[in-house]
């Protein structure tokens, strides 16, 4: 299958959902080593005593960390399309942090392809929304728009 053929089905896939993630576990052990590989160590996430007295109840878990679960959880859910040599995270468009996560939480996340476009002769970019379930949440932990880049051989 060549790219212009590829770029045809995605392109009839747009307002589609291409999958939902399993859930993933966000326990505090993970919690603390994010914190620690970022240098973002404040109270909230990490000093379970201090966390108990805020209007959270407890540690949560950072909005970088839910965010950076977004590549994980599409590479689980989301099967790579023929002739597909690599994802790149190309960035966001736009982020919201709608819900705290609090620790010992799970979460998964939804994808949607909103848009697709050709770059060059070799790549596609998606635009998908990604809503973050929190499990036992009305309200999502976060929403974004993520643009992908497939590069293909």
């Amino acid at each position: 299958m060549d790219l212009d053929q590829i770029f045809e089905r995605e392109q009839a896939k747009i307002g589609q959902t291409l999958g939902v993630s399993p859930w993933h576990l966000l326990d505090q052990d993970r919690i603390s080593a994010f914190a620690e590989v970022t240098g973002d160590r404040q109270f909230i996430h990490v000093d379970q005593v201090n966390a108990r007295k805020t209007a959270f109840g407890g540690t949560i878990a950072h909005g970088f960390l839910t965010l950076s679960l977004i590549a994980t959880l599409a590479l689980e859910t989301i099967a790579p399309l023929p002739g597909q040599r690599l994802a790149l995270n190309y960035g966001f468009e736009k982020v919201r942090f709608l819900s705290p996560v609090p620790s010992g939480s799970h979460v998964r996340a939804k994808f949607v392809l909103q848009a697709v476009a050709r770059r060059g002769s070799e790549q596609l970019l998606h635009t998908l929304a990604v809503e973050m379930a929190l499990k036992g949440s009305a309200k999502p932990a976060l929403v974004a728009t993520w643009l992908s880049l497939a590069v293909f051989s």
